[in-house]
């Protein structure tokens, strides 16, 4: 059993808050978040529940001047979490909650800024002409997600190479990020949000956009799956090297993650039209496969191995 250190009663309620909002709103997250121990779980949670706060800003339907306002208001709260001006008796949970957890760990809470900055960029409508334009948002709504959570996870002591770990996390975070982009092409598109780099979508005939079930007329649809799928496998096998780096539970944590968006990476690329019909997710005996998975260390050992051949 996990031997959590005391916490008061205000901090525990804030928390178990966050686990609420994470257990009933994170689909693929908190699959993870379940296998680390009680207080890097609580943490985790207290993260979520802050980045859910500023995406569902963003995702609202309010008008921009709103949307703008009520992100810079979460901005300097954040400023107020950073300062400890935050007490136990706050009537914000989420707040009380992550001052806690920044107490606790070495989050670097400028992520959180990063990641107002992302969404401040959707409400914007930012389009992104080249890969390079994308990974500037990427990197600000996921890659900083990588890298707060690597505050929580820690590195193991005297891992090798453990000074690399932020840039790891953040390109795992992209690329997560990008398969989350693949899966949600028409649901952007319909609510008037374009992510892939306009120059893939030119090369491969796509423009037009994608308001239907079907592709653009014409267009090589599954020839751009298939490149982005590509762009997003490396991203994953560079990511991937952050597991020896971390302790088991944290690893199986991140592989857990991970490995059920490379698997809705695979669904992606064996059916490409499909994200265009729906949702294309996993069942919950397969996330729970993966995350079983994840706690065996099966990924961990599979990286190290390939990393020692690397230097060999």
């Amino acid at each position: 059993m996990d031997s959590a250190p005391h916490v008061s009663a205000p901090v525990l309620a804030a928390y178990s808050y966050c686990e609420a909002v994470t257990g009933q709103q994170a689909r693929n997250f908190a699959y993870g978040i379940r296998l680390l121990p009680t207080p890097k779980r609580r943490a985790m949670s207290a993260l979520y529940a802050f980045s859910r706060r500023v995406d569902d800003i963003g995702d609202g339907d309010l008008p921009g001047e709103v949307k703008v306002k009520r992100l810079e208001d979460t901005r300097a709260l954040l400023t107020r979490i950073r300062e400890g001006g935050v007490e136990e008796d706050d009537t914000d949970p989420v707040a009380v909650a992550l001052t806690h957890a920044a107490r606790a760990f070495p989050i670097p809470l400028g992520g959180l800024d990063e990641l107002i900055d992302g969404v401040q960029m959707d409400v914007r409508g930012e389009t992104y002409e080249t890969w390079d334009d994308l990974k500037v948002y990427c990197r600000c709504v996921a890659g900083a997600i990588g890298r707060l959570s690597l505050g929580v996870f820690g590195t193991e002591p005297g891992a090798r190479g453990a000074e690399r770990a932020p840039e790891y996390a953040d390109t795992l975070g992209l690329a997560l990020q990008l398969t989350n982009i693949l899966r949600d092409v028409r649901e952007d598109a319909e609510g008037g949000r374009t992510y892939l780099p306009a120059d893939d979508l030119a090369k491969f005939g796509c423009s037009a956009g994608f308001n239907g079930p079907t592709p653009p007329e014409g267009s090589d649809f599954a020839g751009l799956v298939h490149f982005e799928v590509r762009r997003a496998r490396a991203l994953f096998a560079e990511g991937y090297r952050l597991l020896p780096m971390l302790d088991r539970r944290s690893g199986a944590c991140v592989a857990a993650m991970a490995g059920i968006y490379r698997r809705l990476l695979d669904r992606i690329e064996r059916e490409p039209e499909a994200v265009l019909r729906g949702r294309v997710s996993l069942p919950g005996r397969e996330k729970a496969y993966v995350a079983v998975r994840g706690l065996s260390g099966l990924d961990t050992r599979h990286v190290s191995r390939r990393t020692v051949r690397r230097r060999a």
